[in-house]
């Protein structure tokens, strides 16, 4: 095979761009992620200057589960990039345990987060191998227990490998429910403090959209949970619920806190209910 001219300087050149986001020389380790706390964030992309975030409060403690609802480009996806440092806050800051995000080591960070992104990025390589990715966890059959949980298990086991089923680049062989719960699948075998979904059930059915729903309130029973969406899961048992228009919160409160508000929330969920 030969490569394209100019492939290897494309190439070496990507290697070598260095991360806009600065960690300091005094950072420091973290044993763990136990409280979160965004205090007036103002964000916007510097490569397209849209204001994504505007004035944002949010406060999350150590096995709470937290919904962030809302429309396309409402943003609430840029939640989780800041919170992961992916970007940096332009005004107000992001505080873990109480020290401010920028002075924690990136890494260590990261280590702590499990996240599952929209679009989902699978390797060409074995089921199995896709979903312990990232796990340091050894058990012998961490995968089949993480699928069960993301109820893909049975699925994978009518594959002609099974687990050991060569999927192609990006998961191409897999149907999109697929892949996102073998995304969803590999995020619940790491070890972490905080999981981050971000509208990872787009493309799951209701029925099995209520057994993940299911098996996830039990796997996150003392876990911190953060599940972005642009619907409700009337089956997850949230502490909070956050209502996102225009990089602004417009509702805060439980389920029940919601419903009687009557707003976006209450309206949002009649018309899934009519859709049923």
């Amino acid at each position: 095979f030969t490569y394209p001219t100019g492939f290897d300087f494309c190439l070496n050149d990507f290697l070598q761009i260095k991360s806009s986001i600065k960690e300091s020389s005094l950072a420091h380790k973290i044993d763990s992620i136990d409280e979160i706390i965004f205090s007036d964030v103002d964000f916007t992309y510097p490569h397209t200057g849209i204001h994504a975030i505007n004035n944002f409060n949010l406060n999350i403690k150590r096995g709470e589960k937290v919904a962030i609802i809302g429309k396309t480009g409402c943003g609430k996806s840029t939640i989780a990039l800041l919170l992961l440092r992916m970007y940096d806050t332009d005004k107000g800051k992001i505080t873990v345990n109480g020290k401010d995000i920028n002075g924690i080591e990136i890494s260590t960070l990261r280590t702590h987060i499990s996240y599952v992104p929209q679009e989902v990025f699978l390797f060409s390589d074995t089921i199995n191998n896709n979903i312990n990715f990232g796990s340091i966890n050894e058990e012998s059959n961490l995968a089949e227990l993480s699928a069960e949980r993301a109820s893909i298990d049975n699925e994978i086991k009518l594959l002609p490998n099974g687990y050991e089923t060569m999927i192609g680049e990006r998961g191409v062989t897999l149907s999109g429910g697929q892949k996102q719960r073998i995304s969803i699948a590999r995020a619940l075998s790491k070890e972490s403090d905080l999981l981050v979904f971000d509208d990872c059930l787009s493309a799951v059915d209701a029925k099995t959209e209520h057994r993940i729903a299911a098996s996830l309130n039990q796997f996150l029973e003392n876990r911190t949970a953060v599940i972005i969406t642009h619907r409700i899961f009337p089956s997850f048992k949230f502490d909070k619920i956050v209502v996102m228009e225009d990089g602004t919160i417009t509702e805060k409160g439980t389920h029940e806190e919601l419903i009687h508000l009557k707003g976006y929330y209450y309206n949002l969920l009649r018309l899934q209910e009519g859709m049923a």
